[in-house]
Order: structure tokens, then sequence, then C-alpha cells
């Protein structure tokens, strides 16, 4: 109502002016008028940023995973030679399919770790909560190379971890599985991105009706049905925010498999980074990059497609 009452005016008083109006006027009424043609332009700036930014770039590697590698050259004749090989050569498959396992059990993980974390601030403390979520976030308050290095010591062969346990006289010797394989990689990833998954699912906990709580227990349920029935469907918004936020840049994460993973912990990352590094193959590797990321859209796809549906069956 007050938009109108303005675009009015403004024609009014451009309509007294005597002269017929100009189109920049027109379209100055025109603006003031229209609603969604002020919004677009507020985000004009941003879509244009995004459009350089992202497509872009995309863009580039899409047509660049069409090419082929000619020594140091690029032939641009349009081929599927890149994406014949992903196939051919078992081994990509085999690590795509490795980096899709470890990033689905770090979100798993991350998870089942960041919910009781979220419940508790969100239910159990009363006073100051944004102490209790800025503590959350101190660790990215240091270089992410920095807390990886540090899990590289805590889990080392003669780490933090195998040091204590030797010294209690638990154990003879270093254990050697704690670093340098997969399990490494999901440790680091999970404390890694916890903060990712604590706030989502802590915003959606905070928005529950208590009075719903109350109104489950007035009925009979217990305190585990009440969170089975009420707080977790209710809380699964956050869930799968936290999920998606953590399981779609674990895929192609590679700083992480390359310090603490060895040989066992690659991921596909690491193959797409060597491709553009030390092969100097930038066709494979745009090759890799764009199957990884239809991979990963189309489980994303089918994870929310599977959380709607379950949604949709629990209400």
């Amino acid at each position: 109502m007050n938009n109108s009452v303005v675009a009015q005016a403004a024609e009014s008083s451009l309509s007294q002016s005597g002269p017929p109006l100009s189109f920049t006027r027109r379209l100055r009424a025109m603006f003031m008028r229209s609603e969604p043609l002020r919004g677009y332009s507020l985000l004009s700036p941003t879509m244009i940023f995004v459009l350089i930014a992202l497509a872009a770039p995309m863009v580039i590697l899409i047509t660049m995973s069409f090419w082929t590698q000619n020594y140091l050259d690029f032939d641009k004749t349009f081929s599927l030679t890149n994406y014949a090989q992903f196939f051919e050569k078992k081994i990509y498959n085999k690590i795509l399919i490795r980096s899709v396992k470890i990033s689905g059990l770090v979100t798993l993980f991350t998870v089942l770790l960041a919910y009781p974390m979220a419940y508790f601030i969100a239910f159990r403390v009363k006073k100051n909560k944004l102490i209790w979520l800025i503590l959350i976030t101190v660790p990215f308050w240091t270089s992410y190379l920095l807390r990886v290095f540090a899990w590289k010591i805590v889990l080392g062969y003669n780490g933090v971890i195998n040091s204590g346990l030797m010294t209690l006289g638990i154990i003879n010797e270093p254990l050697e599985f704690l670093l340098h394989n997969p399990n490494a990689v999901i440790i680091t990833l999970a404390h890694a991105w916890a903060a990712f998954v604590i706030l989502p699912i802590y915003v959606s906990l905070e928005k529950i009706d208590r009075s719903l709580l109350e109104a489950a227990r007035d009925l009979g349920e217990s305190a585990w049905m009440t969170f089975v029935r009420v707080t977790l469907p209710l809380s699964m918004p956050g869930v799968i925010a936290g999920s998606l936020l953590v399981f779609i840049p674990t895929v192609g994460d590679y700083v992480t498999p390359t310090l603490v993973g060895g040989p066992r912990g690659i991921m596909i990352g690491n193959v797409i980074q060597s491709q553009f590094g030390k092969t100097l193959n930038w066709p494979m590797g745009s090759a890799l990059a764009v199957i990884s990321m239809l991979t990963v859209t189309l489980i994303v796809c089918a994870f929310l497609w599977f959380t709607h549906a379950a949604r949709k069956r629990i209400a």
C-alpha cells in the first residue's frame, strides 16, 4: 500500500511539472511502482558476481573436459576420450567410490557427534548461550592446515595417543592404524566440519515450540518417545542442512587426505589436483571434476528425495 502511494505521488509530481514524461522519468515511475523490479535491482550486483565467479569457471571446466592433452598443447577437437578413460581405468572408479564412502562416514559421525551438543545448548543451557556458540567456533580461529597438522601430531606413530597409551602400559608398541589411512581422514574431517553441523541443528531445535513437547508428555509419552516423535522430526531441516554442508565439500577435499590419509586415504580430490599439477593433464582433470560434481549432485538429489519421502510418511 505504501509503495503504491509513493509511486502514485511520484507520478503525480512528475505529471504536474508541465511537459510530457521523458523516458527516464517513466522508467523511474515504473521502477517505483514495481516491487519485484526493485528487488531484482538489489540482487543484480550479487547475481553478476556469481555469474562471473562461478558460472564462467564452470563453463570453462566443462568445455575443457571435452578436449584432449597433446603434450603441452590442448587439442580442442570435441572428444569423449577423457570420460572413456575414467570408465576404462578402474582405479578412478575405486577412488571416487572411496571418496563417497569417506564423506558419507564423515557426515554420519559428524551428525551423531553434533546433535547431542546442539541439543544440550538448545534445551539445557539457560543462560549465556552466545558464549557456548562462540566456543564452538573457537577451532576456526586458527588455520585449517594447523588443525590438520595438530591431528597428525595426535595420531602420529610417536604422537599423543601412542605415547600416552605406552606410558600407561596399555600397549607395548605404537599403533600403526591411527594415521595414514581412511580412519585418520574421517576423524580429522569430522572435527574440522563439526561446527557446520552443530549450528544448523541448534537453530532447528531452538525453533521448536516447547508447548508441543509438554503436550506429548501430558499425553503419556516417555522422554525418549517424545524425542523420537516430536523433537527429531522437527529438527530434521537442521540435520539435512548440516549433512549437506559436510558431505558436499568433503568429497573433493584433498588437503586432509594428503597430510593424514597416506596412500590408502587418497580421495578423488587428490587425483584431480595431480592432473592439474604434476601431470599437467588439464582436460582429464576437468573431466574427473565434472564426473565428481555429477556424482555428488545425484547423491544429494537422492538424499533429499529420501528425506522428503520419509518426512511425509512420518507426518
